[in-house]
């Protein structure tokens, strides 16, 4: 088995695994990442709704992770619902997203848009879903060849996760998040006609042929929401055609990524120290954030501490000349790790250097001296957060009533609270304002909400 095949495996038996552990949570609440490399082709299509979309994506997904395509794909159908974020257990609804997705084309061409196609000009117009079939809890599909080649071919992709699509509740707000990502890196999306756009999630009311109407209804509440639930942050800016005419008809697309370190925090809590350490011990870069942000499913919080050791242990040997990060993104991509036999070899080696050289026993003194200074960093950073901890008790047992009401209240509802109560397996019924700084365990991450809150309102 080649090393893409075994990673594509990994990916689907992960994927699994997390909707197994989960128990009823959706997908767009998992702190993995479950996602796959998706063609830039797939990005402007027209008259998709969103349930039709997430059925496209996670039907797309099982093929992504297949060596070799397959004429038939036959997966779990609670599985699939979940991969597609579905929950309702309305049938006949369930087979009207499907057929929404069958009737559904893409086209293709290699006619420049600023002219009209001619006969030399190549046109393929396709299906983006074959038939399916539902039946004694499985699902089974088909995808056009044409598709299949998009899917797992080597030509212009991006990443597409699962978990943040599923959080979308505005078809719009899918559509155009669909169409801007391949322009995070260059910052900022081709002018768009806007009669184009408004094709994208089928058909709008009337009143959406005037910009007036259209900003406020439907473009404005899309960006927010893309905004509040992704990775990315957008803005857009808008022109006529001309100077002298009023009406405004294109639009461009402004986008960034977000700190990547903030939102794999946001969405992995339990990573902090971890994450805490690539930053700030081997100066990981956003780039290689970004990296381990679309691998975060494979590459296991073990995986990465399996890399620091790795890393480390060539420091310590010497070995690393030039980059830390990027040999730390190398041996996290390769899985490097140090054996048992090679650690006790290079030990023996070091003693024997010890007695025979003051120069080696030098070297080692500045190596402890590195890994103490390590230490101490880590040390005073542990530090801060428990002072900060301490400032958020502090705040919140001097707040009224109803200001430490709404404090639990906001926790309880949070993405970091509602995975520490699962796992401290406490309801969130059973707490209070009076009782929520007596669980030990508890106190300590609400403390760091209440500064967090604290500080923003601050700023």
């Amino acid at each position: 088995m080649s090393e893409d095949s075994g990673r594509r495996t990994t990916t689907q038996q992960m994927s699994l695994g997390l909707f197994e552990e989960m128990s009823g949570q959706p997908i767009s609440e998992s702190t993995g990442e479950i996602g796959f490399q998706r063609n830039n082709v797939f990005v402007a299509i027209n008259g998709l709704g969103l349930s039709s979309r997430r059925f496209i994506d996670a039907a797309y997904f099982i093929a992504a992770q297949e060596p070799l395509p397959r004429e038939i794909y036959d997966v779990d159908l609670n599985y699939f619902k979940w991969l597609m974020r579905y929950e309702s257990r309305n049938v006949r609804h369930l087979q009207s997203v499907i057929k929404e997705a069958q009737r559904v084309l893409i086209e293709v061409t290699d006619t420049p848009p600023d002219r009209a196609p001619s006969e030399a000009d190549q046109w393929i117009s396709e299906q983006l879903m074959g038939s399916v079939k539902i039946g004694k809890g499985r699902i089974q599909f088909r995808i056009p060849p044409l598709m299949l080649r998009h899917i797992t071919g080597p030509d212009k992709h991006h990443w597409l996760n699962l978990c943040i699509t599923a959080a979308f509740s505005q078809t719009f707000a899918r559509a155009i998040y669909d169409y801007v990502l391949p322009y995070v890196s260059a910052g900022f999306t081709e002018w768009i006609e806007l009669d184009v756009m408004r094709r994208w999630p089928g058909k709008l009311g009337s009143s959406a042929s005037e910009f007036k109407h259209f900003r406020p209804k439907y473009l404005d509440p899309a960006v927010r929401q893309i905004n509040e639930l992704s990775d990315l942050d957008l803005s857009y800016e808008t022109r006529a055609d001309s100077e002298t005419s009023r009406k405004i008809n294109k639009i461009r697309f402004r986008l960034k990524r977000k700190d990547t370190v903030a939102a794999m925090l946001s969405r992995q809590p339990d990573a902090h120290d971890l994450l805490f350490t690539l930053k700030e011990e081997f100066g990981l870069s956003n780039k290689q954030f970004d990296v381990i942000a679309e691998h975060r499913m494979s590459w296991t919080d073990e995986r990465i501490q399996q890399a620091i050791e790795y890393t480390r242990f060539r420091l310590n040997q010497g070995k690393v000349t030039k980059s830390p990060a990027g040999y730390l993104m190398k041996a996290l991509s390769h899985n490097w790790q140090v054996s048992e036999a090679e650690r006790k070899m290079v030990a023996i080696q070091t003693e024997r250097a010890a007695a025979e050289s003051a120069e080696e026993t030098a070297r080692a003194a500045a190596g402890t001296a590195v890994k103490q200074s390590i230490a101490a960093r880590d040390e005073e950073a542990r530090t801060q957060r428990n002072e900060e901890v301490q400032r958020g008790r502090e705040h919140f047992e001097s707040a009224d009533e109803k200001t430490r009401k709404e404090l639990v209240r906001l926790y309880i509802a949070s993405q970091a609270g509602k995975l520490m109560l699962r796992r401290l397996k406490l309801e969130a019924g059973a707490l209070s304002d009076a009782n929520i700084l007596s669980h030990s365990d508890l106190s300590w991450y609400f403390g760091q909400f209440v500064y967090a809150r604290l500080k923003q309102s601050a700023a």
